[in-house]
């Protein structure tokens, strides 16, 4: 027998391309990601560049989601939730109206209406929110609505399906047509609730 070299052959080293490919496919899912969020922002609605047919901008209620709330009330089909600036809500707490001082200039109130259903889950007969419809509106600002005590009114409405808002084609002064039944309480229906 004749000899043979028994020295293993030399192995060239093996190239991986798992670690590259995914780290390729990481930067594609990342970019993905961000293009979807881009879209996303691109179509989300800003609902404070909306203005009322009236001239009332959405902007100018900017925040009321945490305002703090005035009342709330009740419909067959409506849940209702009344809140206000902190301006309203300072002369609400100083027995306007009253106390015969009316709102200032710069009040504030939203009524915030939901279509109701009967609760599935409380071991007692309740209705709760089940989607939101509308935001109803009323600012003070005497220079713009002098024909309707200062008051100037709008409506929001939302549309679940399509998750947007659309102002109401109700003019300025057409909630001032119910609110003259309170004329004598600056046009505002519900009291400062006591809590």
């Amino acid at each position: 027998m004749s000899e043979t070299n028994t020295k293993p052959a030399a192995q060239t080293p093996r190239r991986t391309t798992s670690a590259p490919r995914i780290s390729h496919i990481s930067n594609v899912a990342f970019v993905l990601a961000g293009l979807a969020i881009l879209a996303t922002a691109a179509f989300a609605q800003d609902k404070y560049s909306l203005t009322s047919p009236g001239g009332i901008a959405f902007a100018d209620f900017r925040g009321y989601e945490d305002w703090s709330d005035v009342s709330s009330a009740r419909t067959d089909e409506v849940l209702k939730v009344i809140v206000a600036n902190p301006a309203m809500i300072n002369a609400y707490k100083s027995g306007s109206p009253t106390n015969g001082q009316f709102f200032p200039e710069g009040s504030k109130i939203v009524k915030l209406q939901w279509k109701q259903k009967k609760s599935t889950e409380a071991p007692f007969v309740v209705e709760v929110p089940d989607f939101f419809k509308q935001a109803l509106v009323m600012e003070k600002d005497s220079k713009r609505f002098p024909k309707t005590g200062g008051w100037g009114y709008a409506v929001f409405n939302y549309d679940v399906a399509t998750d947007k808002f659309t102002p109401d084609a109700a003019p300025a002064d057409c909630g001032n047509t119910c609110h003259v039944a309170v004329k004598s309480k600056d046009y505002i229906f519900h009291p400062y609730q006591k809590r």
